[in-house]
């Protein structure tokens, strides 16, 4: 006598069923990603990586510092608009703590790199710059962990190009930076409005 659920007597419509199953989740994830922040995350922040490191690439001076300071101010205002625009579509009753848990944990994070960058007193701008790089890719990894799964996965490619860089092209590092890093972030949030 078989068991008729048992998993190795699957009939060739039942594994259809499985199959077209899988492939609706897979599709709903990826909605639910191209729906979400992720895309304009990736956008804005390219666009922020690559202004910024083409400028320090290329300029020098007190320019280079203004470039970042407004492109980090309106990256910012873009990010809080389309936050709390998201926000109000989800309408969830967890967001406000969550919101409240994870900007205390940027602020944390932004303490705790500064008191390490103080400490560690990198070489050069590059280095500082990759200490930056890394501690926000750490918590891009942490928030997506903690929070959605769909940011993840981005930050490990950006954080081992940033490495490469760094250590086999360091002329180019920052050109690095803004082509690939932004330039790439920028080009995958753009493939995932149009094609998810």
């Amino acid at each position: 006598m078989t068991d008729k659920h048992d998993p190795m007597n699957v009939t060739p419509g039942e594994a259809e069923e499985t199959l077209a199953a899988i492939q609706t989740i897979a599709q709903r994830t990826r909605r639910s990603i191209a729906g979400g922040g992720t895309a304009i995350t990736l956008i804005v922040t390219g666009l922020v990586w690559l202004v910024g490191f083409l400028a320090t690439q290329f300029l020098s001076g007190a320019i280079v510092a203004s470039i970042w300071t407004g492109m980090s101010i309106v990256g910012s205002l873009i990010g809080i608009l389309l936050g709390s625009r998201l926000s109000r579509r989800v309408r969830s009753a967890s967001f406000n703590p969550t919101a409240r848990r994870a900007i205390t944990f940027w602020l944390l994070l932004v303490l705790y790199a500064v008191a390490i960058i103080l400490i560690a007193r990198p070489e050069d701008g590059k280095q500082a710059t990759l200490f930056i790089i890394l501690f926000i890719m750490i918590g891009q990894l942490s928030m997506g962990m903690l929070i959605s799964f769909d940011n993840v996965w981005w930050a490990l490619p950006v954080s081992a190009l940033a490495l490469a860089g760094y250590f086999l092209l360091p002329g180019y590092f920052y050109l690095l930076m803004a082509i690939l890093g932004g330039g790439g972030m920028i080009a995958f949030g753009l493939y995932i409005r149009a094609r998810w």
